[in-house]
């Protein structure tokens, strides 16, 4: 199968919807392929990539498929079979969380370079025997997207290291960058072949294909994407120095569900697209939801769980029990810690080296009884910054060797790697203690697995002379607070890896701990384990997958934006854009109309410093204005001195101030307050609380006026604003519990407000006002943007059902921005209001004149 990885897919629009683009032939045999794959691990897979209606599918893709390719020694032809111990074998494992009605295919780079020649039959051996879709990357695309982008800029930025010189670290390169988007494409490409869109979901794995999710979203819009990331996600601090940050965050949230292994990388997600894109999220119901253009994007908190049956398999056999009998009597009479990590900056080898060698300076007694082992598996990726790890490790434990080392002994042990899966079992079943000393980790299932093997079974028990009975069960584990299985370890020793001192103490408690304390948290550890394994972990993730998908088709969808800012807008089908053509036919044909306009985040931005309007939105009032059909109203929260002033130049625009406290129908008419029975004392009480938390919180200030009390937090930092405004919320009505006020917030607000004003009874006075003087309203339009907006709504809709407007009137509720409301309309934005506006002034001046109907 020819790869197309030379286009350049940052441009993709052309790309996307060609129409000539090679598919994966379904029915070909090729006599030149054998496999060594077993029968068993293909089970309920059939040959045919159609959709069977009694199968569920779920598509999984990954960097790496979980399949050993290589050629035969004497044939020379492919072989295959699946790569069980891997360290990516986890896509494999995670289909036993899935019922077996449930057919799993594979999307993933092979590992083995195929000529191109033989890569359309490859591609459908793969796919006919192993559910596999192989995808083809050019060797110079693997250099820049994978050993480039992933490991040598991503990685190290996602674990906290930031390239501040060019020789610490790799710098951002725009040419890897669109190699990353071009691999991307290419997987995407390759799911479009084998999906059904309306049945199938996609579940993409980790770091190396973060926008692979707006490709699928940009084709399918109503595609169901979970996506999992198994590395730290960075502090806000940190990811914000990423040049597309926006990108990678709004592609990310071109999913139904985003998982990670801990609440703080869930929170520093959370963060990212609260500061820079302006994005609330909330708990519903103890789900964490972001709303997205009207998608909810659920996230998901689950740390990944390891292969209890792949474990306790290989722990069985006869060969695993003789290799733990052999390491048992090599360190006969010796306490032995192990450690077992890849080759890598992050891992801490040599800080945990350090402190094993602090260990044994300050307790002389151990120094010939413990001994460390480390095995250390080979570096995913080659670079100078490896090799100057290799040899600081290596330097470390040769002097600490050459110090208190003799015949006989080490105290600590390298062993270099890969080792199997028996040798490591065997290794964790003699070991008395793990150390994980990572700086920054994300996924390390290394004390899952040791704790399972610590548990035994008959084989092992019997290798190792134990008694089988539970008090021969014991462990403990050293863990990094910075690794990800961290929170899940309850009964570990947690440490922070720069303090050589606190590590080595830890080395020492556990080596001296009494066994029962041992046993204890053993117990603890293996009952969590055990009842948290990869299927648990895979069928969570799935069923959290198919409960956020669920109203993806009580929806309408439609996709806007361009390239990796591409985003679905979805929206209940009863909520729908004001059309202006429709408005303005319904306005032509009536006589007497009510529009009631918000002022902020309605005629004029929320960002615009200049709060004062400029001569299109004065020209645009005035023409509603002069008409004598019209009744026009701006209802606000702000005060009357400023919306005074700003709209003196429309000497007939009604103006209801502070949500409605003041109220007058022209410039030349007096300003009403409506009678409220409680004084103002409150505030007495009130401001005092509000000034204590401004002066707490920079960028934060007091608003006063007649009837409120306003503090806002929109120039305060975004988490630290909302955390005060919660606070202060709380604050403001357990002082105010017995003052006849609300207290509510709103869109970067806390206000505090006698509980008979909002802007519903603004609505209702101006309609009995109406009809009153013989002219009910048979044309209503409401405008706004904001929480204190929807009371207005509230009020048309009441009005409505309850038929206290016409029969035949024409009603408009309409907010700004796509957003659960009460209104059944919605325009994008002020520039938007401001074209509708303009559309009904111009019916207006169109229209023919007549007496007024209203003085």
């Amino acid at each position: 199968m020819l790869s197309r990885s030379c286009f350049n897919l940052l441009n993709f629009d052309q790309y996307l919807y060609s129409v000539d683009r090679a598919r994966i032939p379904r029915v070909m045999t090729f006599p030149g392929i054998i496999s060594e794959f077993d029968e068993e691990g293909l089970e309920g897979n059939n040959s045919n990539v159609e959709v069977d209606n009694e199968y569920e599918r779920r598509i999984i893709v990954a960097n790496q498929l979980p399949v050993k390719a290589y050629r035969n020694s004497e044939t020379k032809k492919w072989c295959f079979e699946w790569d069980r111990y891997a360290l990516d074998t986890l896509i494999l494992q995670l289909k036993d969380g899935f019922s077996p009605n449930v057919e799993i295919i594979y999307v993933g780079c092979l590992k083995a370079e195929v000529d191109p020649s033989e890569q359309d039959e490859v591609a459908q051996f793969l796919l006919d025997k192993f559910r596999c879709v192989p995808t083809f990357l050019p060797l110079d695309l693997i250099n820049k997207f994978y050993h480039g982008f992933c490991k040598h800029y991503l990685w190290p930025l996602f674990h906290y290291m930031l390239p501040v010189t060019p020789s610490h670290g790799v710098r951002f390169d725009k040419s890897m960058w669109q190699a990353y988007v071009s691999a991307n494409k290419i997987f995407a490409d390759k799911v479009y072949e084998v999906i059904n869109p309306d049945e199938d979901y996609v579940w993409i794995q980790d770091y190396h294909l973060m926008v692979l999710p707006t490709f699928l979203r940009r084709r399918y819009n109503r595609v169901k994407v979970g996506f999992f990331l198994h590395s730290p996600f960075p502090s806000s601090e940190i990811y914000r120095t990423l040049p597309v940050r926006e990108a990678i965050l709004r592609a990310l949230l071109n999913c139904d569900l985003v998982g990670f292994q801990t609440f703080d990388y869930a929170r520093h997600f959370l963060s990212c697209c609260s500061r820079m894109l302006g994005l609330d999220y909330q708990s519903k119901r103890g789900y964490i939801g972001l709303d997205y253009y009207g998608r909810t994007v659920t996230i998901k908190i689950l740390p990944v769980g390891i292969h209890m049956g792949q474990l306790q398999n290989v722990m069985s056999l006869p060969d695993t029990g003789k290799k733990a009998k052999e390491l048992k009597e090599k360190y006969e009479g010796k306490i032995v810690m192990l450690g077992i990590d890849d080759m890598d900056m992050f891992k801490g080898i040599g800080l945990k080296f350090l402190a094993m060698g602090r260990l044994l300076d300050e307790s002389p007694v151990l120094r010939g009884k413990v001994v460390l082992v480390q095995i250390t598996n080979p570096p995913r990726s080659k670079g100078s910054d490896v090799q100057e790890v290799q040899k600081e490790v290596n330097r470390i434990a040769s002097e600490i060797n050459k110090k208190y080392g003799k015949p006989g002994y080490k105290p600590i042990v390298c062993i270099n790697g890969p080792v199997s899966t028996q040798d490591k079992i065997a290794h964790y079943a003699i070991s008395e203690c793990v150390v994980v000393n990572a700086v920054r980790d994300g996924m390390n299932l290394v004390p899952y697995e040791y704790t399972v093997s610590r548990q035994g079974s008959d084989n092992l028990d019997k290798a190792l002379q134990l008694d089988g009975s539970a008090a021969s069960r014991k462990s403990v584990i050293i863990v990094s607070e910075f690794v990800g299985c961290s929170p899940s370890l309850s009964g570990a020793i947690r440490v922070n890896p720069w303090n050589i001192d606190s590590v080595s103490e830890a080395m020492g408690l556990a080596v001296t701990m009494p066994d029962p304390e041992k046993e204890l948290r053993h117990e603890k550890h293996y009952k969590y384990v055990s009842s948290h394994d990869v299927a648990y972990w895979a069928r969570s993730f799935d069923q959290d997958l198919q409960r956020a998908c669920a109203e993806h088709y009580h929806k309408r969808c439609w996709g806007i934006g361009f390239g990796l800012g591409f985003r679905v807008v979805a929206l209940d089908p009863n909520f729908r854009k004001l059309s202006v053509e429709h408005i303005v036919s319904a306005y032509n044909r009536t006589n007497s109309r009510l529009i009631l306009l918000d002022y902020d985040g309605t005629m004029m931005p929320e960002d615009k410093v200049n709060k004062a309007p400029g001569e299109e939105v004065i020209s645009v009032l005035n023409g509603l204005c002069s008409d004598p059909k019209n009744v026009v109203f701006i209802v606000s929260g702000r005060g009357k001195d400023s919306l005074s002033q700003w709209l003196s130049p429309c000497p007939r625009l009604g103006l209801s101030a502070e949500h409605g406290y003041f109220t007058r129908w022209s410039k030349d008419s007096e300003w009403e307050s409506r009678p409220i029975a409680a004084d103002m004392d409150w505030k007495r009480v009130a401001l005092p609380v509000m000034e204590h938390y401004t002066e707490a919180t920079d960028g934060s200030s007091i608003e006063q006026k007649e009837s409120a009390l306003v503090w806002h937090h929109q120039e305060a930092d975004p988490d630290f604003g909302a955390w005060q405004a919660k606070e202060l919320l709380d604050h403001l009505e357990s002082v105010l519990a017995n003052e006849p006020v609300l207290v509510k917030r709103g869109q970067h607000i806390v206000e505090v407000k006698p509980q008979d004003i909002s802007k519903g009874i603004v609505v209702e006075s101006l309609i009995a006002s109406m009809k009153s003087r013989g002219m009910p309203p048979d044309f209503v339009l409401c405008i706004g943007d904001d929480r204190s907006d929807e009371d207005m709504f509230e009020s048309i809709a009441s009005h409505v059902s309850n038929h206290f407007l016409l029969d035949k009137a024409e009603v408009f509720a309409c907010t700004v921005g796509q957003k659960p409301s009460m209104a059944k309309y919605y325009l994008d934005d002020t520039v938007e209001v401001l074209k509708m506006l303009q559309g009904l002034s111009a019916a207006t001046a169109a229209a023919p004149r007549q007496l007024p109907m209203l003085e």
